[in-house]
């Protein structure tokens, strides 16, 4: 038995191994991501074009697929969250981090992956970089010239800002 490159737990063969061979398809988006990621590790890369949405295959290009694929080290892949995308669902919303290693050194590649599921059938639709959320001080920032917040009764940039 070989774990499957997803992450799931199970071995290849009762996991994505069936659906990229196309013995049976992806129940749910989250099962067609996770098979994505493993024909990445895998190096099967005419998956990633049949899981592709028809209407999204126009700029694909399994030429630069295969060479990511092949010079990377698919070192992992967490799935941060999963929004419909289930057997009943006609579209579905994945968030994951795929974690590999190039000559560069180590990678993460993160993104929020839309599919769309037409005649049973659950395709891959595009994916977004997701944007980093500001962060909004709740707290007044203590100046240098304030009084240090230890109680000390110090100006800060005399007693904790140094």
């Amino acid at each position: 038995m070989q774990p499957c490159p997803c992450g799931s737990g199970a071995d290849f063969e009762s996991c994505c191994g069936p659906i990229i061979r196309g013995e049976r398809q992806a129940p749910t988006a989250e099962a067609l991501m996770r098979s994505r990621y493993t024909a990445y590790a895998r190096g099967e890369i005419d998956h990633l074009t049949e899981s592709l949405h028809p209407s999204s295959r126009h700029d694909h290009d399994p030429d630069a697929a295969r060479r990511w694929a092949e010079q990377s080290q698919w070192l992992g892949l967490e799935v941060r969250s999963s929004e419909q995308g289930g057997p009943e669902d006609a579209v579905g919303r994945v968030e994951f981090v795929a974690h590999y290693r190039d000559k560069k050194g180590p990678h993460q590649y993160h993104e929020v992956a839309e599919f769309r599921k037409e005649a049973e059938r659950w395709y891959y639709l595009e994916g977004k970089t997701p944007t980093p959320q500001t962060v909004v001080r709740e707290t007044a920032k203590v100046g240098r010239n304030d009084p240090c917040s230890c109680g000390s009764g110090k100006k800060f940039k005399k007693c904790c800002g140094k």
